[in-house]
């Protein structure tokens, strides 16, 4: 299947809905990680993973109310992108590709290893966790080569709030269908035991 073919499988509301998550996920990052920093930094807790589960939010709600395969992969792709041309805050470069990239092809393949999984709850949950630790572990890698314990600290940090990011983004999302937007997603899906369409 070629990529234009791929992308038919979207609806215009689909790639608005997309690019709108997307930016709202990069306009947040400069607003929440100073907060959390002066948060946790006096309790020596890494503050970029802890931030990271804020913003990772952003991919895991656009995934859940588009309710397509790949649908997280193409997010990512958008902030990967508008950060590289407009170098804002958490820009790194042509290394942005992957740092950004990475977390939203992990929420795909997160919910395409859950597809049998039916509590929708747990799906949110486990994708915030797997894209925020794939976020802070990529970090780490590329720039901070932190040594094994605060690493450790760092990924668990990363996985408590990307977790609690996934379960924000389930709450979102359960607001949302009370006015009926995003009923296209919600299709043979009941209220708490809902079946990702992947």
């Amino acid at each position: 299947m070629g990529i234009s073919r791929w992308f038919l499988k979207y609806t215009v509301f689909d790639l608005v809905l997309m690019a709108s998550l997307a930016a709202l996920g990069i306009a947040i990052k400069p607003v929440i990680v100073p907060l959390v920093h002066f948060i946790t930094g006096p309790l020596l807790i890494p503050g970029g993973s802890v931030a990271g589960g804020i913003y990772m939010m952003w991919i895991v709600l656009g995934v859940a109310l588009v309710g397509k395969a790949g649908s997280g992969t193409i997010i990512a792709s958008v902030q990967a992108v508008v950060v590289i041309a407009t170098g804002i805050s958490g820009s790194h470069g042509i290394l942005s590709i992957v740092t950004y990239l990475l977390p939203g092809i992990a929420v795909d393949a997160t919910l395409f290893l859950l597809k049998k999984v039916k509590c929708y709850k747990i799906k949110m949950f486990v994708c915030g966790m797997t894209a925020n630790v794939f976020g802070t572990l990529l970090s780490n890698i590329l720039f901070f080569r932190l040594p094994t314990i605060p690493l450790l600290l760092s990924l668990s940090a990363g996985a408590f709030s990307g977790g609690i990011g996934g379960l924000i983004a389930y709450g979102i999302r359960k607001r949302l269908m009370v006015f009926g937007l995003f009923e296209h997603s919600d299709k043979h899906m009941s209220a708490d035991t809902q079946e990702m369409q992947i």
